[in-house]
């Protein structure tokens, strides 16, 4: 599993803000491309985010679904990435003073991508959140 954490200059809420705007995914999220669909009532337990992966002439559309949310707090994701499988990523958010400590969790759950061992997996991911994390803040903190 790999996790990733860092400090964003905004409150929890206006950190949820931007995760729960399913619309805004692909600024932050490495790897989506664009929004197909977001679900309504997104992000309640089941609901989805219908996005595409890659880059064209070579994307692939897939789906993130919510597993479990603790509103303002946690949001657990199962994340479908045709064809490498797909991945559970949790996200926490944790006041520090008026900042936020924002951190994923992420490890493959189903598919090829198993295949790779987890040293080797994790480097991946770890590198991709760092960026997803840079993303995310760059979204939370310039947010009117």
């Amino acid at each position: 599993m790999s996790i990733n954490t860092r400090r964003m200059a905004a409150t929890p809420e206006q950190t949820w803000e931007v995760l729960a705007d399913g619309w805004l995914y692909p600024l932050w999220v490495v790897g989506a491309t664009r929004m197909r669909e977001v679900d309504e009532g997104w992000p309640g337990v089941g609901t989805r985010l219908h996005h595409s992966v890659g880059t064209w002439p070579f994307t692939f559309d897939d789906d993130t679904e919510v597993l479990e949310v603790q509103a303002g707090s946690m949001l657990r994701l199962r994340a479908r990435t045709w064809p490498a499988g797909s991945a559970e990523v949790v996200i926490r958010l944790g006041a520090a003073g008026a900042e936020t400590d924002v951190s994923i969790e992420e490890d493959v759950v189903h598919g090829p991508a198993r295949l790779v061992p987890s040293p080797f997996r994790n480097l991946g991911m770890k590198a991709r959140n760092v960026e997803t994390l840079q993303r995310l803040a760059y979204v939370v903190e310039n947010r009117p």
